[in-house]
């Protein structure tokens, strides 16, 4: 088996490996977390030791099973080492889990800080997670209106109607009042 190479896409078996590990996640049991966190370790050492790839798997794995403060300097160090450069899709989930993981650390200011430029950002699938993150982290430092109205702004092109008073009202939520 080749290894996989940052200087070249990854290995297509080493994340298919990576997506079969995270789709068996539900499968342990809370008591079983360090055995699940060992099978992305072993998957994390097949690349080289300074791997933005490897450490935001490994970052995921502690987020996932519940050690969002063990997290955080794993997230910072994949993007810190080109994260989005490899991959622009993992690079942004990256923020959005960094976010989370801040907020529930007890630092949402700085979850706004990364995840506001998000808004701006090239659009993807990955646009509703960015505004529902942001909106928890507005929310966790008292500025529920402004969370509400990117909650309501993300579900409102999902909606079948009322995308126009919709819009209205998110323009309410943060309009100052008269």
């Amino acid at each position: 088996m080749r290894a996989p190479c940052e200087s070249g896409p990854v290995d297509q078996d080493w994340e298919e490996r990576v997506t079969a590990a995270w789709a068996a996640f539900e499968d342990y049991a809370e008591e079983d977390a360090a055995d699940f966190r060992a099978v992305i370790d072993a998957l994390a050492d097949e690349l080289p030791a300074d791997s933005p790839l490897g450490l935001f798997e490994r970052a995921c794995a502690w987020d996932s099973t519940g050690h969002s403060d063990r997290a955080v300097p794993l997230y910072r160090e994949a993007l810190e080492r080109g994260l989005g450069e490899v991959s622009a899709y993992k690079g942004r989930r990256a923020k959005i889990q960094l976010a989370s993981s801040l907020r529930n650390t007890g630092h949402p200011e700085e979850g706004v800080k990364l995840l506001s430029p998000e808004l701006v950002a090239p659009s993807d699938e990955l646009d509703d997670a960015v505004r529902a993150t942001l909106a928890l982290c507005l929310s966790s430092m008292g500025r529920d209106r402004e969370g509400l109205s990117l909650v309501v702004g993300a579900l409102a092109p999902h909606l079948p109607r009322y995308q126009r008073s919709m819009a209205a009202y998110v323009r309410a939520l943060v309009e100052p009042e008269e």
